[in-house]
């Protein structure tokens, strides 16, 4: 899992991708494009996008759920905590009493 979770991450339209569904979860393929169109100024193709959500979706980040014809798509973070346990940040070192 963390192969895919690297490789999704390390993709620029799929980084902006995922800081719009923070934004607005639960997302469908038409908001998520209009959204990289109007605000990011991206061109890509619906077909684009859909192959970006399919990989952000097989690394975990992103979860779809089928309503009516509607597929939502909603951001989940779950999958980040594998980067903090497997690079954790150093403990602080304790502060030091400057009493005189």
């Amino acid at each position: 899992m963390a192969d895919e979770l690297f490789k999704a991450l390390g993709d620029r339209t799929r980084r902006v991708i995922l800081d719009e569904l923070v934004q607005k979860s639960g997302q469908t393929l038409f908001e998520i494009c209009s959204r990289l169109t109007m605000k990011h100024r991206l061109a890509i193709s619906r077909q684009g996008v859909s192959q970006h959500l399919a990989v952000l979706e097989a690394a975990g980040l992103v979860e779809t759920r089928r309503v009516g014809r509607y597929k939502y798509h909603d951001l989940n973070t779950a999958p980040l905590g594998h980067i903090t346990e497997r690079w954790p940040a150093p403990s602080a070192p304790a502060p030091k009493d400057k009493s005189p």
